[in-house]
């Protein structure tokens, strides 16, 4: 009986062990399973993007995938990316090779890998040609990273390269610049027609970010806008471009520029075109008082933009907002020298112009011709709305407050009645020291200015 009893005790124990080892394994399995499902950085089993796979070359943080997994793209952010590092391309950076060609190749490289970065390293000076960084066949959210590096202008001419960066994650694309990029000089190296010394153009998520510095060498340009001869090659018959950005973005979106400063720009130092939620902050822009037609940040056909806590220095408008603009938002703000924040000019030979919702608040003006101003010229079609200036601190502005229908930059414009529409004007608190006279309204007189609110504070 006492036998009887083991042998049952024993079967009851055998048969727990067995449940409970079936029970474990399932679990175990079943933790695997959600644990895959939940990870984010497999593709195997993933849905399939919209932009096909791509393939994955230079260094990845994190476990590297196969071949067969990669050709699968993820659909989440990863944590870790993909390096292209240009020195892997035969970038010398010794300051004195043209490097333009080995950024090319890393680009070309990064550009069919999804949250891809491109690496310009610490402690190296790259020559690198004027270039277009443009994107709409790339994938998505990759970055150029520049880590302490010196890139100066090439001193040929070479075609421009066929895209940028651009970086997947929190912060999207991302473009680390901590050294120097420095502009060409002569007009033989630059081509006839070029409107840009760099271009970010058709990408969404670019970010630049980094301490360093963007120089132009404008005073060429200056010199020469101002001479009838050209002084760098006068037997090319042929001036420098009149009208070459320093840093161009156009039709991108979400782009970030924050940490760099750009100095000394031919003309506008940052210019934005046909972009959308772009933000502009902790960056410097400096270029002397006496240097011509320097904007600072040029804003056409884009919406949605916030600009704050930048100094700006230059000989034009610190932010020129033009036809196209809309939620505009620019606060904590330096600018002077230069001309201030100005709207326009909008309508020139006759053109519709739309500008609306621009906010300008807790900006500090000096030394300035205006402090904020909206221009229009006449024959003009189109409206300006919703335009709020509040608390602008205004130290030795010649006209701190302008609205100037009869916008002209020559000696004389011909009279003409119809005008860009300006209406729901409002100044705050704006207060300070002038140097010529506190306000200037010269409004249409077939389209007057209406709704416009004095300033209060």
């Amino acid at each position: 009986m006492r036998d009887f009893r083991l042998k049952c005790f024993g079967l009851i124990l055998l048969v727990i062990l067995v449940m409970c080892s079936k029970f474990d394994g399932c679990e175990g399995r079943k933790g695997r399973r959600w644990r895959k499902q939940k990870s984010p950085y497999s593709s195997a089993g993933g849905k399939k993007g919209k932009n096909g796979g791509g393939h994955n070359h230079g260094s990845v943080g994190g476990d590297y995938l196969s071949p067969a997994l990669r050709s699968n793209p993820i659909t989440e952010y990863p944590m870790k990316t993909a390096m292209f590092n240009v020195l892997d391309f035969r970038a010398k950076g010794d300051g004195i090779t043209d490097d333009t060609e080995a950024f090319q190749a890393a680009w070309a490289d990064a550009c069919k890998v999804e949250g891809s970065t491109v690496v310009v390293p610490a402690k190296f000076e790259f020559l690198v040609g004027p270039i277009s960084f443009s994107g709409p066949y790339c994938q998505p959210n990759i970055a150029l990273q520049k880590q302490l590096v010196t890139i100066l202008a090439s001193r040929f001419r070479h075609d421009p390269l066929n895209s940028f960066l651009q970086r997947k994650g929190l912060t999207k694309f991302t473009s680390r610049l901590d050294g120097m990029i420095i502009a060409p000089t002569d007009a033989k190296r630059w081509g006839s027609g070029l409107l840009w010394w760099i271009e970010f153009s058709k990408l969404q998520g670019i970010s630049i970010r980094g301490s360093g510095t963007i120089e132009g060498q404008g005073s060429v340009w200056w010199t020469t806008t101002k001479s009838d001869v050209d002084p760098i090659n006068a037997e090319l018959s042929m001036k420098l471009p009149q009208i070459k950005p320093a840093l161009r973005f156009y039709g991108s979106y979400n782009v970030t520029v924050t940490g760099i400063t750009i100095q000394n720009s031919p003309q506008c130092h940052l210019k934005f075109d046909n972009c959308e939620a772009v933000q502009v902050f902790n960056m410097t822009i400096n270029s002397p008082g006496s240097s011509l037609n320097t904007d600072g940040i040029h804003l056409q056909n884009s919406r949605d933009v916030m600009i704050h806590h930048t100094n700006m220095s230059c000989s034009d408008d610190c932010v020129s907002i033009q036809t196209g603009c809309s939620n505009i938002n620019i606060h904590s703000v330096e600018c002077g020298p230069g001309h201030g924040i100005s709207i326009g000019g909008l309508g020139r030979d006759n053109t519709k112009a739309c500008v609306s919702n621009i906010t300008v608040r807790d900006v500090n003006m000096h030394n300035t011709m205006t402090g904020v101003r909206i221009k229009t010229w006449q024959g003009g079609s189109g409206s300006v709305e919703s335009i709020k200036f509040s608390n602008i601190r205004v130290s030795e502005v010649q006209t701190p407050i302008v609205i100037d229908q009869f916008y002209c930059d020559r000696s004389s414009c011909k009279n003409q009645t119809s005008a860009v529409v300006l209406s729901g004007i409002a100044y705050e608190n704006m207060k300070g020291t002038y140097t010529v006279k506190p306000v200037h309204f010269a409004c249409s007189d077939t389209s007057p200015c209406s709704d416009i609110s004095p300033n209060r504070g």
